[in-house]
């Protein structure tokens, strides 16, 4: 049930952008386990002037941000795959490695109101969240 937040500071295409979202979603599915329609993937593009960047970059129009929230209960190989993941899958698409930044925020099962307004501990996931 992740959701995940891609903030960019360039103008891409409506196909570029629909790239970065599947990179973006196919990671999360390989690493997390998860099935395919479980999975939110927003895209916000920023003007450059309105977003600042943390450190000098070479390309900063292509500094890229995301966002992830999901359940609690990943092990920190399962992080760390799945960082390595995106990075990989964005880089196959021209964003250098070093221009990515990904924060992930848990939130217990309990803070979602998901699937018609269940809490998310009382709902059947259908897949393992402890992995």
């Amino acid at each position: 049930m992740p959701i995940a937040l891609i903030e960019v500071r360039k103008k891409y295409s409506e196909v570029q952008e629909i790239a970065l979202m599947e990179a973006v979603h196919s990671a999360i599915m390989q690493t997390f386990k998860i099935l395919n329609n479980d999975i939110n993937v927003r895209l916000l593009a920023h003007e450059p002037h309105r977003s600042s960047i943390p450190i000098p970059l070479s390309n900063p129009e292509l500094y890229t941000h995301i966002s992830i929230d999901c359940f609690p209960g990943r092990s920190v190989t399962v992080k760390r795959n799945l960082y390595a993941c995106i990075v990989d899958n964005l880089a196959a698409l021209g964003i250098p490695k070093d221009h990515i930044k990904i924060l992930l925020r848990e939130t217990s099962k309990e803070n979602w109101g998901i699937r018609g307004g269940q809490a998310g501990c009382d709902v059947e996931l259908g897949y393992k969240i402890e992995i």
